[in-house]
Formats: structure tokens, C-alpha cells, sequence
């Protein structure tokens, strides 16, 4: 006889892994759910920089670090070439314009100067034939006019005479018509001469103005290269410092060649180099100030070169009202140029996190300060303390500005 097998109610030990499955489906479902899928990094507070957004006054300006150098440089440059025979003035004298610097000597200027010489007195000892020939010719042709005057007389009494007794039948025609014939070519002869002698005189009078055209322009040439020797004394075009002179005894210089320069210290300027950052911004008459000691000194910009050098391009400033007492050539100041005026902004201090986000995005803290998530950002102007922000913050928040170098792409930090 069959036995009846009374079945188990409850729990049993073959289900405990399905409800261990199930239990684990579910925890993974609740935190798919209702997880947090951010990338998540544990920093430590102590090696992180947390600043305040602020809501302030933003001043729009730039640091610069310029140097201190003459208002103007006058290159030093000889007109004539020549070997160094004398330095006068050394490096760093004060000199007056005019003042010998160096002495040259060239040989070659003065046998120029000895063949212009010699050329000029060439030139007059044949001026001077020439108008003995003029005043003989013109003496000879007189004469020869003279003449010809005369037998027109004569020839002009022979014709009248014989005229007279051709009337009276004294005499042949042709007698009469031969004194008539004399006189007409003896008109004509002086008619040619005068009108010859005319024309002569004109031509010499032009040939005469030109030899005395080329004479005095021979005469100019001669005091040029006599001035030229003048010109082997190398003189200070300014009054001013002479700064440099790069000459020895013996060297040879070439005409137009850089040997020095004097410093005008009448006043000073600043040059500054910036960052081609703001090359669209930096524009002439731009104001920049700079503090020396318990004053502040105003200055203009003056002049801004277009050619940029290693990431910079350079800039000149000059002095409004007072200047330090104690300026001097390569001394160094700082200076605060100004780009626009003051405006109100929401500002987050300078930080090396924009080496890595380049002002896109930051961290900001949560209200307890234990976790800080990653937001978008806009930055706009800055200075050497803030950073304008354009979108993203609001005043009273807190953000990390420290360097983002060890913090990958997580979005959230956990800081302990």
C-alpha cells in the first residue's frame, strides 16, 4: 500500500538563489533608475584653490613691464669714409651739437680735391683765351667793316661823278654802268659783313654765358669737395649722451655706416612689449599709469608697431605732467594700461584652470562645499586679478580656480 509524501510549506533552500538574483536585478534596476552615472574623483581640499564669484566693478586693463629708454636715439653715421685717426668723445659723455666726436683721414678726398683744383684753373686760363680771341676777332671784323665803309664812299663818289659826266656826254655807258655795278656790290659787301659780324656776336655772347655756366659750376664743385674735407670731422648731430661709438684707432669706416648713436635725454619714454592677445585692442592714446614709491605717474601711448615677435609686439609711451625724479635709461615699470572704462560684471579670480578649460568650463561647489561639479562657462575681458564672466555663475557661488592638470574628464569631485 502506497504511503502519502506530505509536501513542504515556505521557504526552502532551493530558492534562496533565485531570491539572491532577484534581489541583485533589482538594486540594479533602482540604480539605473535613480542612479548618478557621473564620473566621480576624490580630491583633497587642501591642494585645491576654492574662490567666491563675485558681483563688482570690473577695470579693463593690462599689466605691462616696460623699460625706460631715451625720448630719441640719433644714429651716428659719417658723410665721408675714412681711417680713424682720433676719438675724441668717449662712451657715455655729454656732448653739444656740433662737437667733434672722431677724426678721419682720407687720401683719396684729397686728391680729389687737388684734381677739381687743378681742372678750375684749366677751365680759366681757357676762358681767359678764349676772350682774348673774342675781343681780337671782334677788333678785326671792326677794322674789316671800316674798310669795307670806305671804299662804299668811294665807290659811291666815282659812281656819282661818273653819273654826272655820263649827262654831260663826257663819258662812256659803260663807264657809268662799271661805277654803278661798284657801288651796288660795295652796298652789298657791307650789308653781308654787318649782318656776319651780327650773327658773330650773338654766337660768342652764347658761348661766352656757357663757359662761364660750366666755370661756376666748376667753382661750386671745388668748394663741395673742399667741404667734403670738413666732413672727415664726424660731429654730434644733437645735444644729448653719447651712448655708444663703435670705432678703433686704424679702422677703416665706410661712408653711411652706423658707428654710434647719441641719446637725447632731454625727456623719456616707455617700451613695452604685450601680448598679441590684444593686438586688435591697443590702439595710440590708450592711457596707462604706473605707481613710484607714494606717486602715481600718467603716461599716453603714443606709438604701437604692427610686427609681432614671439607671440608680442611693442609699444611706446610718453609722459603726461611729472616724471620720477630718479629716472633713468633701463630702469623697468610697471604699467597698468587701461582698455575701457570701469564696468559692473560678475567676476572669478585669475586661476590656472584656464591653462586647461581656456575659460569654457569650471568647477563649482555645492552649498556644503563636499562635492563640486563641472558647468559651462563663457569668459570674456580680463585683467591681471579677474576674469569677466559672461554666462554660467552668479555672485555668491564658489568655484575651484586651482590647476584642473590631475583631474581628468570627471564631472564631479568628491572633496574630503
Amino acid at each position: 500500500m502506497d504511503k502519502l509524501i506530505e509536501q513542504k510549506k515556505g521557504l526552502q533552500r532551493k530558492h534562496l538563489p533565485y531570491i539572491v538574483g532577484g534581489f541583485f536585478v533589482l538594486l540594479i534596476l533602482v540604480w539605473v533608475v535613480f542612479g548618478n552615472h557621473r564620473s566621480t574623483m576624490r580630491v583633497s581640499a587642501d591642494n585645491l584653490t576654492i574662490s567666491q564669484v563675485l558681483q563688482s566693478e570690473f577695470k579693463d586693463y593690462v599689466r605691462l613691464s616696460g623699460q625706460v629708454v631715451p625720448i630719441q636715439v640719433v644714429q651716428l653715421s659719417p658723410e665721408e669714409g675714412g681711417i680713424v685717426t682720433e676719438r675724441v668723445a668717449e662712451e657715455g659723455a655729454m656732448v653739444k651739437k656740433g662737437e667733434v666726436i672722431i677724426r678721419l683721414r682720407n687720401s683719396n678726398l684729397d686728391l680729389q680735391i687737388l684734381n677739381a683744383e687743378a681742372e678750375l684753373a684749366e677751365k680759366q686760363n681757357l676762358l681767359r683765351n678764349t676772350q682774348v680771341a673774342m675781343q681780337q676777332d671782334r677788333l678785326s671784323n671792326q677794322l674789316e667793316q671800316a674798310q669795307l665803309a670806305m671804299d662804299t664812299e668811294r665807290k659811291l663818289r666815282s659812281y656819282q661823278q661818273q653819273q654826272r659826266l655820263y649827262g654831260e656826254k663826257l663819258v662812256s655807258r659803260e663807264n657809268y654802268l662799271q661805277a654803278e655795278e661798284d657801288y651796288r656790290l660795295a652796298q652789298r659787301k657791307q650789308a653781308l659783313i654787318s649782318q656776319r659780324l651780327q650773327q658773330d656776336s650773338i654766337y660768342r655772347s652764347v658761348q661766352m654765358d656757357q663757359m662761364e655756366d660750366n666755370l661756376a659750376n666748376m667753382r661750386t664743385n671745388v668748394v663741395l669737395v673742399r667741404e667734403r674735407k670738413n666732413k672727415l670731422e664726424v660731429r654730434a648731430p644733437i645735444d644729448g649722451e653719447l651712448g655708444l661709438l663703435d670705432v678703433e684707432l686704424g679702422q677703416s669706416v665706410a661712408s653711411g655706416q652706423k658707428i654710434g648713436q647719441i641719446n637725447d635725454l632731454s625727456d623719456y619714454k616707455i617700451e613695452a612689449q604685450v601680448d598679441e592677445h590684444y593686438i586688435d585692442r591697443v590702439k595710440t592714446g590708450l592711457t596707462a599709469s604706473f605707481a613710484r614709491g607714494e606717486e602715481t605717474y600718467t603716461m599716453s601711448l603714443r606709438k604701437v608697431y604692427p610686427e609681432v615677435r614671439q607671440g608680442k609686439f611693442r609699444t611706446d609711451f610718453v609722459f603726461h605732467g611729472a616724471r620720477p625724479e630718479n629716472i633713468r635709461s633701463g630702469q623697468t615699470y610697471y604699467l597698468n594700461l587701461e582698455l575701457g572704462q570701469p564696468e559692473q560684471a560678475v567676476l572669478i579670480p585669475r586661476g590656472t584652470f584656464f591653462q586647461t578649460t581656456g575659460g569654457t568650463w569650471i568647477y563649482v561647489l555645492s552649498a556644503d562645499g563636499r562635492t563640486a561639479f563641472r558647468r559651462s562657462i563663457r569668459i570674456g575681458r580680463q585683467n591681471p586679478q579677474y576674469y569677466e564672466v559672461l554666462e554660467g555663475l552668479e555672485a555668491g557661488e564658489r568655484v575651484i580656480t586651482s590647476g584642473y592638470e590631475g583631474f581628468g574628464d570627471n564631472e564631479r569631485l568628491e572633496i574630503r
